[in-house]
């Protein structure tokens, strides 16, 4: 009897709650993931030959072939700070999934008080009135939000799908830095070869010079020729300081990776040529890229994250179900605190009614979904830019391919004239102005060269990049074909 009393209104209470609580009518998600298959690259991709040895390796770096490179990218991993505020982002959000995973358990607390109090005899007669007492107090609370409808446990999904994200945030932060480090080692190598071209320049407009002042003092010449003669010495010359400038910027930029000051980027010695990988594609490129990008792997933990969080807030709508307990001894006097007739406790089951809260509940789960669309969007719009990032790489790569082969054509034929034009000087045949001239042509074709070289190069780091750079997704990563939130 007395059970069926204390069960009788927690029906009616439970029944009270399904017949009147907030609806969930009318709102829904619209975002919906893109099948990667579906982006098809097919004829993009139909003249590159494949390989499975076309993924990145986790270092791949190593294959450019220069150590002091490998010394570069080993100490911006450990000093850049950039990676402690990636790793505090990450840190950030696994806290929030303990957090998450404690509100899913019981909480019991303890206390003990005292209490004075002094009431008059028109308020209790003798002996607890007209005297101070004292009423000392241990107790013990026990609270538990059964998680009856799944709520707490997709809240906590959430925040797990959110830290896993930002996990994989931190993996995609050292990839982008060990990248710069590579592309400003580039551009520091080119920054040199720039500079052999400019002092070749200096070293043939002064030689140039000369035999023009000898032409005049002859009467061959003028001095029209020999103001033409010291504008090459000055356009060389600043050619030489902006090659100055540019091995000074791109070593300040190799210190700022480094985490740094700009001193230690004097200590970076020439790089030595550096050759970029065979140009090859792996297989399976769309299905498999995936898994292989951390910017789409993370985004798809978002997207699933976001899934949950819909499925938490759903469950606001429904009755919640709280049991409460709080047990303890109160006597008058701490002699008979502990004895038996000073225990007391008391259990408390509680159900809450969600019938009105003014439309919270539906601005919540609102947001929830408009949470869900802009990370499906997000996705998308990050597989679509992987996949054409690749082809945007590959087609570079192909371009840069042909326009080396036909510089270094254009270089062997520029040396080949150089080399006629000395032997015809020496032969008595040419003068050798016109060897210098010749010259002027072959550093030209030899810096062309050498910008192509390192544009290849360059665009070889960002298609490692592009494919993902040796990172590869744990096998819990949630699939996007299961990833629409329930009506």
């Amino acid at each position: 009897m007395r059970s069926s009393a204390f069960l009788a209104p927690l029906a009616a209470a439970a029944a009270l709650a399904l017949a009147g609580c907030a609806s969930t009518r009318g709102l829904h998600t619209d975002g919906t993931p893109i099948d990667a298959t579906a982006l098809h690259g097919e004829r993009s991709f139909a003249d590159i030959r494949t390989s499975p040895a076309a993924w990145p390796a986790s270092d791949w770096w190593r294959t450019l072939g220069d150590e002091q490179l490998d010394a570069l990218v080993a100490e911006a991993l450990r000093d850049n700070p950039d990676l402690a505020s990636a790793d505090a982002r990450a840190k950030e959000a696994q806290s929030q999934v303990d957090t998450r995973y404690a509100e899913r358990l019981p909480t019991v607390n303890s206390a003990a008080n005292v209490a004075g109090v002094h009431l008059p005899t028109t308020a209790a007669p003798k002996p607890v009135g007209g005297r101070f007492n004292t009423y000392p107090t241990v107790y013990a609370s026990f609270s538990w939000g059964l998680d009856i409808w799944g709520g707490k446990r997709a809240a906590w999904e959430a925040a797990l799908g959110q830290a896993r994200a930002a996990e994989i945030d931190a993996h995609a932060a050292r990839l982008a830095l060990s990248v710069n480090v590579a592309r400003a080692y580039v551009q520091l190598g080119y920054a040199f070869a720039e500079k052999d071209v400019a002092d070749a320049q200096l070293a043939r407009a002064k030689a140039s010079h000369g035999l023009v002042e000898q032409r005049v003092r002859a009467g061959i010449e003028n001095q029209l020729q020999i103001k033409q003669a010291e504008t090459e010495i000055a356009s060389a010359e600043q050619q030489v300081a902006d090659a100055d400038g540019s091995i000074d910027a791109a070593r300040i930029a190799l210190s700022v990776l480094l985490g740094k000051g700009p001193d230690r980027g004097l200590d970076i010695a020439r790089p030595k040529p550096l050759q970029p990988a065979a140009l090859a594609l792996p297989p399976n490129l769309t299905a498999d890229l995936i898994g292989r990008r951390a910017d789409l792997v993370a985004a798809r933990w978002r997207v699933e994250a976001a899934n949950r969080s819909i499925a938490a807030t759903k469950t606001e709508f429904l009755p919640n179900l709280e049991l409460s307990a709080f047990a303890g001894l109160t006597s008058s006097t701490v002699d008979t605190l502990f004895s038996l007739p000073a225990r007391f406790f008391m259990i408390q089951p509680a159900i809450s009614l969600p019938i009105f809260d003014g439309g919270r509940r539906r601005a919540d789960l609102n947001r929830a979904d408009a949470g869900y669309d802009l990370a499906v969007a997000q996705y998308n719009t990050t597989l679509v830019g992987a996949i054409n990032d690749v082809a945007d790489k590959l087609s570079n790569l192909d371009s840069l391919q042909t326009q080396i082969a036909a510089q270094q054509r254009a270089v062997a034929a520029a040396r080949s004239a150089w080399d006629l034009s000395q032997q015809r000087y020496r032969a008595g045949i040419g003068n050798y102005l016109d060897a210098l001239s010749v010259q002027q042509q072959l550093l030209a074709a030899e810096q062309r060269a050498a910008a192509l070289d390192a544009q290849r190069l360059d665009t070889s780091v960002r298609l490692v990049q592009a494919l993902g750079g040796g990172f590869e997704a744990a096998g819990d990563v949630p699939s996007m074909a299961a990833g629409a939130p329930p009506p």
